[in-house]
């Protein structure tokens, strides 16, 4: 099973400069390529301080100039506020900076909140169909003199300028959950990206079970891979691994704020949950995240990753994202690095 780093800059105080952050986030991916991590994933939000990545094709053609071999991949790119031709052209131009070291993560996008600013009116349903019209037309478009007609967008004869350096493509990832959008993924010869959330081993496992049903429906089609993104944090003690439980706690409950789309924003940042609101949301609360999450000791990450292994998943992509401080993510990723990996080599 490999492993990669799904990693954003994010803030919850104005004081500190995004400048900063960048550095940080280089300072990470720095620190996963070193360990022969085999992705950084980097996706696309809009207009949250929570995660910063209005473009992650910047991101990367930045990350690209600082590393050599890790790969980089957006984590994802929200298909229906993209153009195909301008996606296609974005990419492209991204993977030749990289040196092909590009994968392409596509979603239909979670929240609400930027459905209503990026693209009024547009639902989860609608967004769902624009990705599956998104991606054979950017493949199309790769080909090049490639017409389309489609329900979403119509364009004459196009052909991708420039093409990009992987051939005959970057690989694409398709962000799965429901076993429509895992037959989808399969039947169009893409990669397979899950995450559980907050929803523990249960959903891991049917996460895995979607995705089979999915390769037995099409048993033509070669088996792509398919990715477990989720939370990690190796911890140095017991107490060490409580404050964390307690601090992805806080995560979740702002992560179910902002999905809810309820609170106010104020230059970026959500009203902070009240204590009813967070009593209200007890799937976060920090006793389910302990057992939910992969938190702890190294011995009981390595058991748990043992696990998701067995199960078939090719690659292991660790959710840094957490409101921690940077030196707390940078120590929980060389305690993975020193005691996690060696037992996976």
């Amino acid at each position: 099973m490999k492993f990669s780093l799904f990693v954003h800059m994010e803030r919850s105080d104005l004081g500190k400069p995004h400048s900063e952050l960048l550095d940080e986030l280089g300072e990470l991916v720095l620190l996963a390529e070193e360990a022969h991590f085999e992705t950084a994933w980097i996706g696309e939000h809009h207009g949250m301080e929570f995660t910063i990545s209005p473009n992650p094709f910047i991101n990367i053609a930045y990350l690209a100039a600082k590393t050599d071999r890790i790969r980089l991949g957006t984590g994802t790119i929200i298909a229906p506020f993209w153009h195909p031709i301008k996606l296609a052209g974005e990419a492209a131009m991204t993977d030749i900076i990289t040196g092909g070291r590009l994968d392409v993560g596509i979603a239909r996008g979670a929240y609400s909140y930027e459905y209503q600013r990026v693209f009024p009116g547009l639902d989860a349903w609608g967004a769902g169909q624009r990705m599956r019209e998104m991606i054979p037309a950017i493949r199309g478009l790769w080909d090049g003199d490639y017409a389309h007609s489609g329900e979403f967008w119509q364009f004459p004869s196009t052909t991708s300028s420039p093409k990009p350096l992987q051939k005959p493509y970057p690989p694409i990832w398709v962000a799965a959950r429901d076993p429509n959008s895992h037959d989808f993924a399969v039947a169009d010869k893409c990669k397979v990206q899950v995450t559980p959330l907050a929803s523990g081993d249960d959903e891991v496992a049917s996460l895995m079970q979607r995705f089979e049903a999915a390769c037995a429906a099409h048993p033509d089609i070669a088996r792509p891979e398919i990715m477990l993104l989720m939370h990690t944090f190796v911890a140095a003690d017991a107490a060490d691994a409580d404050r964390l439980s307690e601090d992805l706690s806080s995560f979740y409950c702002q992560f179910g704020a902002w999905f809810q789309n309820k609170k106010p924003v104020h230059q970026g940042i959500l009203e902070p949950p009240t204590a009813d609101e967070i009593a209200a949301m007890p799937q976060y609360a920090p006793d389910k995240m302990r057992k939910n999450l992969v938190i702890g000791e190294a011995d009981e990450v390595i058991a748990r990753l043992k696990t998701y292994e067995a199960l078939g998943y090719d690659q292991y992509s660790i959710w840094i994202d957490s409101g921690l401080s940077h030196e707390r993510k940078k120590k929980s990723l060389q305690l993975f690095i020193d005691r996690v990996m060696p037992a996976f080599i």
